[in-house]
């Protein structure tokens, strides 16, 4: 009883000092399908998949940490598919994972020359599971069954899109709920709204500017948001900056290896509470498009959104 009062204590506080109930990305510009579900690329024909890893807060034993693995598939003009698995993990001595798995599906309409509206639904299932095999509860016949439990998952969003600007609305998660195993609460999860919006112009020759702002209101919690502003110069490199609404200012550069290939790093100085106690946090993605087919000549510049 003593190991499990233990046990409770340790997720109550680790379900505290991680405030954030979904994974946070300073580059969710590569994979924005991560907070808007009808979220398109507009290119049919070219597959663009990456690889994103994330550690939060460094310097903290058992800060959380995020891999996401992530496609978008355009299957017509008209439809396109983005699937996403995603392993967020907290805790040091008793770990705490959440595996993430959506598929995205987002139907394309035509409003003019320029303009396409998405509509989007998400679908998929989210796993959470309690590992206290390394930690004193191991030996505590409580935890030794019903480690795991698994929710479902529906979304949606619409996505307003041209060529150089985008805005949209979306909740990737309508089914709040209370995610507990065996009677011990893990979290406690809410409905997320998400708002979008960019917009890219070229600055002076050979370099462009994206504006861009995130809004997001969970139930019951406060609104925040992310400013940033990127550039793209000559087709190459990109460079930005971005503002997290009380918690961090943040550095994101980007390389684009070949036109297929794109590597992008970013780092937080944090801001918060938690500044004097952590070193930052660090992202690191890698992009790799598949044209299948062969439409590599229609596209003159690298995708900026």
């Amino acid at each position: 009883m003593k190991l499990k009062l233990i046990f409770t204590l340790t997720v109550v506080f680790c379900s505290i000092i991680y405030a954030q109930q979904e994974p946070q990305y300073s580059q969710y510009m590569y994979n924005m399908s991560t907070v808007n579900p009808a979220y398109a690329t507009g290119q049919s024909g070219l597959i663009s998949t990456g690889l994103l890893y994330r550690k939060q807060w460094t310097g903290i034993e058992g800060s959380p940490q995020t891999a996401n693995v992530f496609a978008n598939i355009p299957m017509s003009n008209k439809i396109e598919l983005s699937v996403n698995y995603v392993n967020d993990k907290i805790g040091d001595a008793i770990p705490v994972n959440n595996d993430y798995i959506n598929l995205d599906f987002a139907y394309i309409t035509r409003l003019s020359d320029e303009a396409r509206l998405s509509y989007g639904l998400k679908a998929g299932i989210n796993n959470f599971r309690i590992d206290p095999s390394g930690s004193d509860v191991a030996t505590d016949p409580s935890f030794a069954n019903n480690t795991s439990t698994t929710e479902l998952n529906i979304g949606a969003g619409l996505y307003l899109f041209t060529s150089n600007f985008y805005a949209g609305i979306s909740s990737p998660n309508l089914l709040p709920s209370d995610v507990d195993i065996d009677g011990i609460g893990v979290a406690q999860t809410k409905t997320h709204i998400y708002g979008i919006v960019g917009y890219v112009f070229d600055f002076v020759d050979n370099i462009r500017l994206k504006p861009s702002m995130v809004l997001k209101q969970v139930i019951d919690s406060p609104l925040t948001f992310d400013l940033s502003l990127n550039s793209l110069i000559y087709d190459k490199f990109e460079l930005g900056v971005s503002y997290r609404y009380t918690d961090s200012f943040i550095a994101l550069a980007g390389f684009n290896i070949t036109q297929n290939l794109k590597v992008g790093y970013s780092y937080d100085f944090s801001i918060s509470e938690l500044s004097g106690y952590n070193n930052g946090s660090h992202e690191i993605v890698i992009l790799f498009n598949f044209d299948l087919l062969k439409f590599s000549n229609k596209y003159s510049s690298p995708r900026f959104f």
